[in-house]
């Protein structure tokens, strides 16, 4: 794989500000057809959307985003059925907007024959989690992408509070030197007595010493700041320097069900640790054409690793983030990272929303700051994603 590979031309219920969520049966009184407990079918409601988004006067790049929001909002009212042991067939019919299906599947005949997500694959369900009677040993997960910018901490702190809320113990491991995780969970990195630096670097402390509570139940944070750009310098005399982080963090591992380190955007001797200590790695990636062309080489770092570090690590899934389903360029990148890694990429895909900048503000995740955007539907259907994946290895 070479960058001509990627060469050009080759919510929980809620909806959009200012437009019209649809209605079901289940919330109140809706025309169009309904099955024998009075609850409209998959075709009536993707027909109220159609008819919705024309009565709005939504044409172009719009509908393409209602299409979009509306795509989450019915997956947060099968989340809203289930939990009320409502009625869900995953095999009714399904008519998904023309217009924009147009976009994502060769034909309408395929259309009306699959349900096709985002990445214009086949779109599964991805049922609500059993809770857990007992924690761990945990899956540790690499948050990596040597591109900065492309979503690396908000999503490890955003699949994090997703996972903690279906019940699952979850720790974030911030090993950046900008302590970017930590100031997304209202941490101030400069008002740290240890750090993570400090657990690898000083053999007497235990994680136990580090570990912070955040405001997520069930979710804790090893937490970071600029001292741990020294270790970089510091470990490369140490013998199995790779190995650094693997050792830390080993005593927490049965405490856990999940932990996810949020790399630095680089592919220097601290993502070697991440990669090294890890399971398996999420790749997010900004659907825009630059960050394509590191792509080939981040695999080719994780094949090295696995090779002659870490036999266990696998790449997970390649996270699309930042996807405006508006633009063309955003639409084709997209196609072309599923055609380059096929069922490598999530079903899942991050959309742009400002409230994502808001939560680093606030100090918290979008799951309880905007709980009914589309943006925090999107971290809870890719933590159900992340859970399924998962049960089927």
């Amino acid at each position: 794989m070479n960058e001509s590979t990627f060469a050009p031309g080759g919510a929980q219920p809620g909806a959009a500000p200012g437009r019209a969520a649809p209605t079901t049966s289940s919330y109140g009184p809706a025309d169009g057809p309904q099955d024998q407990q009075g609850t409209r079918t998959d075709s009536a409601v993707q027909a109220g959307q159609t008819a919705q988004a024309g009565q709005d006067g939504l044409d172009g790049p719009d509908a393409h985003e209602y299409a979009y929001d509306m795509y989450y909002y019915d997956d947060e009212l099968r989340y809203a059925e289930e939990l009320r042991g409502g009625p869900f067939d995953p095999d009714a019919d399904y008519e998904p907007d023309p217009e924009y299906a147009a976009t994502l599947a060769p034909d309408a005949a395929t259309q009306r024959r699959e349900r096709v997500g985002p990445t214009g694959r086949a779109l599964p369900y991805f049922p609500i989690p059993a809770p857990v009677s007992e924690h761990g040993p945990a899956k540790i997960i690499a948050m990596c992408n040597q591109k900065g910018g492309v979503g690396k901490t908000t999503s490890t702190i955003n699949l994090g509070a997703a996972l903690a809320e279906y019940g699952r113990r979850v720790l974030l491991v911030d090993f950046d030197p900008q302590g970017a995780l930590s100031v997304g969970l209202g941490v101030n990195p400069m008002e740290l007595e240890l750090t993570v630096y400090n657990l690898l670097m000083e053999s007497h402390l235990s994680a136990d010493d580090v570990l912070l509570k955040t405001i997520i139940p069930g979710m804790d944070l090893l937490p970071s700041n600029i001292d741990l750009s020294a270790a970089e310098v510091q470990l490369v005399t140490e013998v199995a320097r790779e190995t650094t982080l693997s050792r830390a963090i080993r005593p927490l591992v049965n405490d856990y069900d999940y932990i996810i380190i949020d790399c630095q955007p680089s592919l220097g001797l601290l993502t070697v640790n991440a990669l090294t200590a890890a399971n398996s790695v999420i790749v997010p990636l900004e659907c825009e054409f630059f960050a394509l062309r590191g792509v080939a080489l981040l695999t080719e770092t994780i094949e090295k690793v696995h090779e002659r570090l870490n036999p266990d690590l696998v790449l997970d899934g390649i996270l699309a983030t930042m996807y405006d389903v508006r633009t063309v360029h955003g639409r084709e990148v997209l196609a072309r990272v599923t055609e380059a890694f096929g069922d490598q990429v999530f079903h899942t895909v991050i959309g742009r929303t400002v409230r994502f900048p808001e939560t680093t503000v606030a100090g918290e995740p979008i799951t309880t700051y905007a709980s009914n955007s589309v943006g925090a539907a999107a971290y809870r259907q890719l933590a159900r994603e992340v859970l399924a994946r998962c049960r089927a290895e």
